[in-house]
C-alpha cells in the first residue's frame, strides 16, 4: 500500500484508519485538518485545492517514508484532498501508528510539517465578499529540526501559489519563450552533490530545466560546507541527495527531481543515462568519469566533465557525437590510484568549484538551448591564483580513433569494469576483515597513516606504486584500505585488470570505520 494520496471525494477514515493497525503498535496517533470558516480576518465559505499530482504524490511517499525510517514506526499514511471543500470538511488526514505514543506522535508532526513545506500543493480561498485568492498552505515550525539541531526554524513558507519568473532569462534574444519551452521539457542528470554539483544543482533548477536528476551516496559532512553551498549545519549527517532536492523544491517547486541515493554502476549507467538528454558529472572520482565518459559514448548523450585540484580546475564537453573526441582521447587509461589526488587528501579552497560547477551549468545551458559554443572540443584549464585559462587541444584523430574509435574503447572501458564489479567489501572495522582472513594492504600516503594509522596487522604500499610492488602480496584474499574508498578501488580493480581475482578494497575507507580497538600495527 502507498504511503501518501490524493483524494478528490472524501475521505475514508474507516479504512485508512484499519489498514494502519498493527500487532507491535500500542501508540496510534492522527492530524486532521478542516476547513475553517476564517483566515486572517477575513470570512471564507470555502477552499479549492490544486495539485501537480506527479510530483505530489512522489514526494508526498518520500516525506511518509522519511518519517517512518527516522523515528522506528511501524504504519504510516497522508492523505490530501484536491477540488472544492466546504466549510468543516476534512482536508489532510495522518495517522500513524508504532509500537508508544511518542513516535507516533512526532512522526505525525514531522509528516504534516514536511508537507506543508514540501508539496507542490496550492490552496485558494473563496470569500463570503465574492473574492479569491491563492494562498500560503501554512507557515509551520518544524519541531523535528528542533529536535535534531537544538534550534529553532521559523521559516517562512514559499507562496504556494509561486509561479517561475525567468523574464531576465527569456529577455535574452537567443532564449527567449522558445528557449524556456525547451528548459522546461529538458531532462539533466547530475552526479554528486557536493562542491561541483551544488552550484550545477542550483542553477539548472534556477532555470527552469524541467526533470533534474541527482546522484549521490554520501552524508553531509562538517567539513562540505566550506564549498557545498545548497546546505546548512543542521543538515550534517543527512544524505546529500535528499537535502539537494529539498533545496530544488524551495528554489523552484516546479521542477521534478529523481534522486539516485547509490553510487551508478556499470550494470546499470547505459540504462540511466538513456533516460536523460544531458548529463553532468561533478564527483572527484576518477572511476566515475571514466565510467560516466563510456556510457555516453554508448548513448549519445552529452557528457560535461569537470575537476578541481586546490586552486586549480579543468573543464571537459563530450558531445558523444560521431568523430567528437571524448575523455579517453586525451587519457586512454585511467590513471592509477593516487595520481589525482581528491579534496579530502590535497585540500580545496571554497570557491575553485563553485566557480567550475558555475561553467558546467552554462555549458549543460548552452547545450540545452542550442547556443554558441567553441568548435575546437578543446580541454579548458583554469587557474584561479593567477587568472590564467588556457585551452589544450584535442585531437581526435589521435586519440581513440587509432584504438577502433570512441565507441569501440568504450565498450572496452565498460567491459573491464563489469568484470572487476565486485571489488568492494563492506566491514564495521578491520578486526572483522583479518577475522574473515584478509591481509591488510594500507595505501594511503605516509602523512595520513601518521595522522590515523592502523590498529591491526597490515602491510604498507602506496597506491602509487602499487602496480610495480604487485609481487609483493599475498596469495590469499587481500584488503587494500584507503581513507575513503576510492583509491583502494581503483587500485583493487588495476590489479584486478592483470589478473589478480583476489584483491579486495574496503568500501567505506578507513576514515568512515567504528574506532578501533587499541592494538599495535605492524
Amino acid at each position: 500500500m502507498k504511503h501518501f494520496s490524493l483524494a478528490s471525494d472524501a475521505i475514508d477514515l474507516a479504512g485508512l484508519h484499519a489498514s494502519l493497525q498493527h500487532p507491535g503498535s500500542g501508540g496510534y496517533c492522527a492530524f486532521e485538518g478542516w476547513v475553517r470558516n476564517s483566515n486572517e480576518g477575513r470570512a471564507v465559505h470555502g477552499l479549492e485545492y490544486e495539485a501537480y499530482a506527479e510530483l505530489a504524490l512522489a514526494e508526498g511517499e518520500r516525506i511518509v517514508e522519511e518519517a517512518i525510517a527516522r523515528y522506528g514506526v511501524n504504519a504510516a499514511h497522508c492523505m490530501h484532498r484536491t477540488g472544492n471543500l466546504a466549510i468543516g470538511e476534512l482536508a489532510v488526514w495522518i495517522g500513524v501508528s508504532s509500537a508508544h505514543r511518542d513516535e507516533a506522535f512526532r512522526a505525525c508532526r514531522y509528516i504534516i510539517d514536511e508537507i506543508k513545506h514540501r508539496l507542490p500543493i496550492w490552496k485558494k480561498e473563496h470569500y463570503v465578499d465574492g473574492d479569491t485568492a491563492w494562498v500560503a498552505c501554512a507557515h509551520t515550525y518544524r519541531e523535528h529540526e528542533h529536535e535534531h539541531h537544538h534550534g529553532h526554524d521559523h521559516a517562512h513558507e514559499r507562496a504556494a501559489s509561486f509561479v517561475p519568473d525567468y523574464s531576465r532569462q527569456t529577455r535574452l534574444r537567443e532564449v527567449g519563450e522558445a528557449g524556456q519551452a525547451k528548459l522546461a521539457a529538458a531532462r539533466v542528470l547530475v552526479i554528486g552533490a557536493g562542491g561541483l554539483g551544488c552550484p550545477v544543482l542550483a542553477y539548472l533548477a534556477g532555470a527552469g530545466v524541467g526533470t533534474l536528476g541527482i546522484v549521490d551516496g554520501d552524508r553531509l559532512d562538517a567539513s562540505n560546507l566550506h564549498r557545498q553551498t545548497l546546505y546548512d549545519a543542521r543538515d550534517i549527517g543527512e544524505r546529500k541527495v535528499e537535502l539537494a532536492s529539498r533545496r530544488i523544491a524551495a528554489l523552484n517547486p516546479t521542477v521534478a527531481v529523481h534522486t539516485y541515493a547509490e553510487p551508478l554502476h556499470a550494470d546499470n549507467i547505459v540504462e540511466v543515462f538513456g533516460q536523460y538528454d544531458l548529463v553532468v558529472e561533478c564527483t572527484d572520482d576518477l572511476g566515475s568519469r571514466y565510467l560516466s565518459n563510456d556510457a555516453a559514448m554508448l548513448t549519445g548523450i552529452p557528457l560535461i566533465l569537470a575537476s578541481v585540484y586546490q586552486y586549480e580546475g579543468q573543464l571537459q564537453v563530450v558531445t558523444a557525437k560521431p568523430g567528437d573526441p571524448c575523455l579517453r582521447c586525451l587519457w586512454p587509461q585511467e590513471p592509477a590510484a593516487g595520481v589525482a589526488g581528491s579534496c579530502i587528501e590535497s585540500g580545496v579552497l571554497g570557491p575553485v568549484p563553485g566557480v567550475l560547477g558555475s561553467m558546467q551549468a552554462i555549458e549543460a545551458l548552452k547545450l540545452l538551448l542550442d547556443l554558441p559554443r567553441p568548435t575546437d572540443h578543446a580541454l579548458l584549464l583554469i587557474n584561479l591564483l593567477d587568472g590564467t585559462s588556457q585551452r589544450l587541444p584535442i585531437d581526435a584523430n589521435q586519440g581513440c580513433a587509432m584504438h577502433g574509435g570512441c565507441a569501440e574503447a568504450a565498450r572496452r572501458g565498460l567491459a573491464m569494469v563489469q568484470a572487476t564489479h565486485d571489488v568492494d567489501l563492506v566491514f564495521g572495522d578491520l578486526d572483522a576483515a583479518i577475522a574473515a582472513g584478509y591481509a591488510l594492504v594500507d595505501v594511503r600516503e605516509a602523512e595520513e597513516i601518521a595522522v590515523q594509522p592502523l590498529h591491526v596487522p597490515s602491510r604498507w604500499i602506496p597506491s602509487a606504486l602499487i602496480g610495480e610492488r604487485a609481487t609483493e602480496l599475498a596469495t590469499g584474499p587481500v584488503l587494500l584500505v584507503c581513507a575513503t574508498g576510492r583509491r583502494s578501488g581503483a587500485a583493487a580493480r588495476l590489479l584486478r585488470g592483470q589478473g589478480m581475482l583476489n584483491i579486495y578494497s574496503l568500501a567505506v575507507g578507513v576514515a568512515a570505520l567504528a574506532p578501533q580497538r587499541d592494538r599495535v600495527a605492524s
